[in-house]
Order: C-alpha cells, then sequence, then structure tokens
C-alpha cells in the first residue's frame, strides 16, 4: 500500500453508520446436521412429481422476463385463498421483501411501525433500515396479546402499520379473536394499517380471512400477508399480500420490476396445482406437532408452550448448554432466549419428520 492509498478516505464512509452497527441476518450452518432451526417444511415432492416439475421448469423460457406465469400465479394465488371481492394481491420475493416494500410505501416523515415484541425480526428491521420508529410492544408473560399495552401503543404513536402475526413466530401463538377485533378498529380509527402476517397459515387451525370474508367492511385498511415458504416452498421464495384493490395498487408501485422470477413462478404455480399434496404434508406436521409437546410434557425440566406453527417454543433450565448439548449430537435448533427478555432460556423446536423428531427428543433430554 503505497502513502496515497493509507490517505484516501475509505468507502465505508459512505455506508449508513446505524447499518455498520447492526447485526446481519444470521443463517446457521447446518451441514450434517437433523436441521430442526427454521420452521421448514420437511417433507420433499414425491418422485413422480419431482419429475413432472423438473420437465416443466426445463420448458420454461429463461431468456424472457417475466411475465405471463406470473400473473397465471397471482389468479392462482388469488384462486386458492379466497379473498372477498374487491380485494387483490401482491407478489414478493418472500414475505421479507413484502414487509421491506411496505416500509418504504408507508414511509412519511414521522411515520412509526407497531408490533408485539418478540416477533418476526424483519418487522423492526424494516423499519430501521426506512428509517421509520419501531415501538414493540411485551406480551404477557403466557405470550398473549397486552390488549391495553396495545391500544396505548396506537393512540401515542398512530403507527402507519400494525403487525399482527397469526400465528406468532417465534411463539407459535394464536391469538385471542377478540383483541384483535378491537386493535383492528383501533388502528383503523386512526388511519392506519394492519397487516395480519399468517407465514404459518398451513398449520394453524383458523386464518383471519374468514373474519375479513364475514365482514369485509371492517377490514379495508386490513392486509393479508402469506409466504409459501412454510407451504412447503422454503427455497423458491414467493410471498404474496392480499388486500383492498385500491390500496395492494399504491403499495405495488414501490415493488422492483420483474421481483420475481419465471423459474420461481412455475415452481408455485405448480404447487398449487398439487396442493393436496402439501395439505397432506401439513396435516402430517400438525400430527408431529401434538405428539413432540406430548413428549415434552413428560420432561420435568421443559416448559412447552401451545403452538399453531410449524415450531414449539420449550424452556428449559439452560437454553445455551441445550442448544450445545442438541447441537453436538447432531441435531440443530434455535436458541431465542437472548431475543427478549420474555424468552429468557427459550429454544425454538421445527417440527420435522417422524425420525427428526425421534432424535431431536432423544437429543434434547441427554442435553438436558
Amino acid at each position: 500500500m503505497t502513502a496515497a492509498d493509507s490517505l484516501r478516505p475509505s468507502p465505508l464512509a459512505r455506508i449508513r453508520s446505524d447499518v455498520q452497527a447492526m447485526h446481519a441476518y444470521a443463517v446457521q450452518d447446518a451441514a450434517g446436521l437433523v436441521k430442526l432451526d427454521a420452521m421448514e417444511n420437511p417433507h420433499t415432492l414425491p418422485p413422480a412429481l419431482r419429475a413432472a416439475l423438473g420437465q416443466r421448469l426445463g420448458e420454461v423460457a429463461v431468456n424472457r422476463y417475466p411475465g405471463p406465469n406470473v400473473d397465471q400465479l397471482k389468479r392462482a394465488l388469488h384462486d386458492y385463498a379466497q379473498p372477498p371481492e374487491g380485494w387483490s394481491l401482491m407478489l414478493g420475493n418472500g414475505s421479507d421483501e413484502l414487509i421491506s416494500l411496505l416500509a418504504m410505501a408507508c414511509d412519511i416523515p414521522g411515520a412509526s411501525i407497531v408490533a408485539p415484541v418478540p416477533g418476526f425480526v424483519m418487522y423492526a428491521m424494516s423499519a430501521q433500515l426506512q428509517g421509520l420508529a419501531f415501538h414493540g410492544v411485551p406480551l404477557t408473560a403466557d405470550f398473549a396479546l397486552d390488549e391495553a399495552a396495545m391500544v396505548a401503543a396506537i393512540a401515542q404513536h398512530q403507527p402507519a402499520i400494525l403487525y399482527l402475526a397469526y400465528p406468532n413466530n417465534p411463539t407459535g401463538t394464536l391469538w385471542n379473536a377478540g383483541v384483535i377485533e378491537r386493535l383492528i378498529a383501533a388502528q383503523g380509527a386512526q388511519g392506519g394499517l394492519v397487516v395480519m402476517d399468517e407465514a404459518y397459515q398451513p398449520f394453524a387451525t383458523r386464518s383471519w380471512i374468514d373474519h375479513v370474508r364475514a365482514a369485509p367492511e371492517k377490514h379495508g385498511h386490513v392486509l393479508i400477508m402469506r409466504t409459501l415458504s412454510k407451504f412447503g416452498l422454503a427455497g423458491v421464495r414467493i410471498g404474496y399480500m392480499l388486500g383492498d384493490a385500491a390500496l395492494i395498487a399504491e403499495i405495488d408501485k414501490v415493488r422492483p420490476p420483474y421481483n420475481i422470477s419465471v423459474l420461481n413462478a412455475e415452481c408455485a404455480l405448480f404447487a398449487i396445482e398439487h396442493a393436496d399434496v402439501f395439505a397432506a404434508q401439513a396435516l402430517d406436521i400438525q400430527a408431529q406437532r401434538a405428539l413432540i409437546i406430548e413428549a415434552l410434557g413428560k420432561l420435568p425440566a421443559v416448559t412447552a408452550y401451545p403452538s399453531q406453527g410449524n415450531m414449539i417454543l420449550a424452556r428449559v433450565p439452560d437454553a445455551q448448554k441445550v442448544f450445545d448439548g442438541m447441537k453436538a449430537r447432531r441435531v440443530l435448533i434455535k436458541n431465542v432466549s437472548k431475543m427478549h427478555p420474555l424468552l429468557d432460556n427459550c429454544v425454538r423446536l421445527t417440527v420435522g419428520t417422524a425420525d427428526e423428531n425421534a432424535q431431536m427428543l432423544a437429543a434434547l433430554e441427554a442435553s438436558l
């Protein structure tokens, strides 16, 4: 390096200081491990469908920008979700992109986002990156919504967006419908949006879209956000958001052109055409979830919380010791104990196949 080089300003100075102070979203190395850390559907496609999908993808015109098959996917997802009349949808590269686009679309000076915590980390991250204030409202000790605190936060901050995950990550909670109805009304009264994040809808006993269909006049400011990641296509990166057509049209203006690849769109179309296969996988995951919760209930040192997702939150005597012990036994889970004080000594267990779950339970018991 020359003397001139040493005097040259660092290009890092052009990157925002708050970005430099952030931690990147961490993805754990799962090589050689039973991967039960990321709430993925553990089931692959049956061999015949894999062959059919491969042939179909081979016929996609990858030399052309995305077009007709993306429009076909939007129609297929609309038919699959069956929103009320007057609603439409937009696509995202996973729901992560939709969360970022919402923050961008709502970035009016002084705007803020409110969400219960602990919750999905991207709500706060998208707010920070876009320059919006984020206000997290703690859940109760048993991970229920603190209605009074939520109503107070809405009144105080007048948020542009209120996120309600249904069910919640990482707790797996499907919150009280009456409380949610009142929060939706409070947010609507001050002109804000409500985003019902239904990432884990395939594994839950209820979807908020039933409430929307029953009373569309109360939900003009509500968006339903879903992803195909938990459906069984985590590697395909397709999210979609449903809402009043006029509202969706405005948010869609900030979406990058061609944000969905032709290959991803074709994979998703194929999956919707074989929705019965994925529905059967979801039923198996629900059955396995019940067995895991029953087994955890027999471990005196473990408290397992009710879940409507494909994950189970469990409190253990020492989360780091359990995480390390299970990893040493070649089972990878998520240590969420540092995410929020309410999660002290908690780990999150993804529901896998029957064999994976047996290995996970054995590793957990040996690591306590």
